[in-house]
């Protein structure tokens, strides 16, 4: 089946006055993905239903001038640091560096000019598999050392679709890349959203933060609260229901994993409302930030339309936020240096109903 995104989102040029070029990766069992090379972007998931609906359940948009306004970073890679740089500032060996700033005050996902809005080079494609690469300059966005990255994703006959990031550098520098896309496992069209879906997170413990999203101190049991996702529950059920939820509107706080965990057991589970679908995320990142579309309103859909608040939730497999201010936090990989390899991977594990 034609994705007309393969039209849309080329009917205008990108930033560089060329147009974005678009990937379809496919299985055996009629799963159809749609990549994008301006930011790496995750663009559509279509996924073939037992009932004949090919569902949707990527929230994203349909035309370019769209994406280059949109700022939700729906879909994107996002780099070289994922989350919140508190104030732009980190010191690294003695050394202060000040960082692009771009959310009220502090770097958000590498910056102003993060790796969301590069064009990245297609270094392979297959069927199933397209590898991405971006050399990251000295000094991009305050970033010391220059940076090459390589993206591969993968997509398996079992549905699952790998997301494997390496990257190495030439001066020591903080990393943390992850995926933004949201999910509405009912299917980006339907009435129900973000709120009616059942999820479960693998997690005795979330990070608090103030109101703009930087760590207040450390990480707090998430025993007794809204956080406690142990168990399986609606996302609504506890929603707003904690101070912490209050302040951001919902929920947009890390999680952080067991260390000593089954890298290949799921971190999370997410079920539509309807059980026709199911999403399972494995990872051997520290963390995971779950973001519910809080302040997704007004952002541009496809076909002309906007989402509201909570249309879709993000689950994005990262270091903790302003892990280079808190070195006292216990995991490793958030600086990478010189004749070091970063190396992690993220799968989205789709069931479907038969």
């Amino acid at each position: 089946m034609e994705n007309s995104l393969f039209r849309t989102m080329t009917e205008q040029l990108a930033y560089d006055g060329q147009p974005a070029q678009l990937f379809e990766l496919t299985n055996v069992s009629g799963v159809r993905i749609v990549l994008m090379d301006i930011g790496a972007t995750w663009l559509s998931c279509r996924l073939p239903l037992a009932c004949g609906e090919l569902r949707e359940v990527l929230l994203g948009v349909g035309t370019m001038a769209d994406f280059e306004r949109q700022p939700s970073y729906m879909g994107v890679t996002v780099g070289r640091y994922a989350n919140r740089i508190a104030n732009g500032l980190f010191t690294l060996d003695g050394q202060s560096y000040q960082l692009s700033v771009n959310q009220a005050g502090n770097c958000l996902h590498g910056g102003i000019s993060g790796f969301d809005k590069r064009r990245w080079q297609v270094v392979e494609q297959q069927t199933n598999t397209i590898i991405f690469g971006l050399s990251s300059a000295d000094g991009d966005q305050g970033f010391p050392g220059n940076l090459d990255v390589q993206l591969r994703y993968q997509l398996h006959d079992d549905g699952r679709f790998d997301i494997e990031y390496i990257a190495h550098c030439d001066k020591a520098t903080p990393i943390n890349l992850t995926n933004h896309a949201y999910f509405n496992l009912n299917g980006t069209e339907s009435e129900l959203d973000a709120r009616s879906h059942q999820l479960q997170i693998e997690a005795d413990y979330y990070l608090p933060t103030n109101e703009n999203g930087i760590p207040l101190d450390d990480l707090v049991s998430v025993q007794g609260t809204g956080f406690d996702f142990r168990r399986v529950k609606s996302v609504a059920q506890d929603l707003l229901a904690d101070e912490q939820q209050q302040a951001a509107k919902g929920y947009d706080h890390s999680y952080w994993f067991d260390p000593q965990r089954d890298t290949s057991v799921p971190v999370a589970t997410l079920t539509s409302q309807d059980q026709q679908v199911s999403l399972s995320v494995i990872t051997d990142k520290p963390a995971m930030q779950l973001y519910c579309g809080n302040w997704l309103a007004g952002t541009q859909a496809r076909a002309g339309k906007e989402y509201a608040d909570y249309a879709g939730l993000a689950l994005e497999t990262q270091f903790l936020p302003d892990s280079p201010n808190h070195p006292q936090w216990p995991q490793s990989g958030v600086i990478l240096r010189p004749g070091e390899e970063y190396r992690y991977q993220t799968t989205f594990q789709f069931s479907r109903s038969r």
